[in-house]
């Protein structure tokens, strides 16, 4: 019998679909069937009731987890002057202009964060086609167009995830690594989920937590009750 099919049989043994579980059980199950040798990450997805397509509904913020991600986030920054000073010794790993703008349309991707100071959007906006799709471009509402460089480049090291409701009403976010203690993978999930929550646009009705699911990389969905997170 091969590993991967004795995992599946694990899954298979212990893992019940339909069941709705508390984040603690789903956590502690995920760490349970873990069978891989690489340190998996751990994602939360969302379904909220919103509908994106009006401007007033949409859901896109930030949250740091108070644990930490667990990995190294690069972070690449558009600035110039003293702020591109700043920007390196907060510790980004890309600080340029024109030359990264360059680098990007010729097929380099090796980051994982934008940051760009307001007066290099004008460069950044030359590159929103390769960016947004791949949930990359600054914005404003993430704290990821600004002035105040250090803050936010410190920020994003200690653990802070972007996110933002797909047209469906979807949410995807990192929330640490499988080999965490399950009490930090509860509080970061629960650090996302009450961030998650406070952002509820007003004029979404009925219910807006509809769907919660935690899984790993190589694990499987599980259904999470919202009120235990």
């Amino acid at each position: 019998m091969t590993k991967q099919s004795k995992r599946a049989k694990v899954i298979q043994e212990k893992v019940e679909s339909e069941k709705l579980y508390a984040l603690s059980e789903a956590v502690n199950l995920l760490k349970e069937i873990k069978a891989t040798k690489f340190d998996e990450s751990v994602d939360v997805a969302l379904r909220l009731g919103v509908d994106t397509r009006k401007a007033e509904q949409m859901v896109r913020g930030t949250c740091s987890m108070p644990n930490g991600l667990g990995k190294e986030v690069r972070v690449l920054v558009f600035a110039k002057g003293e702020k591109a000073t700043a920007a390196q010794e907060a510790g980004a790993d890309h600080v340029g202009g024109e030359d990264y703008a360059k680098k990007i349309k010729a097929g380099w991707l090796e980051f994982d964060r934008v940051v760009a100071t307001p007066d290099m959007m004008a460069i950044v906006g030359r590159i929103g086609k390769i960016l947004g799709p791949r949930g990359l471009m600054p914005n404003p509402k993430t704290g990821t167009v600004t002035f105040e460089v250090e803050s936010i480049i410190k920020n994003i090291k200690a653990g802070q995830v972007e996110f933002r409701a797909d047209k469906q009403g979807n949410l995807h976010a990192s929330v640490g690594k499988i080999s965490f203690d399950a009490d930090k993978l509860c509080e970061n999930v629960s650090a996302l989920i009450d961030t998650v929550k406070r952002m509820k646009p007003s004029s979404s009705k009925g219910i807006y937590l509809r769907n919660f699911s935690l899984s790993s990389t190589m694990g499987p969905g599980l259904k999470v009750d919202p009120q235990t997170a």
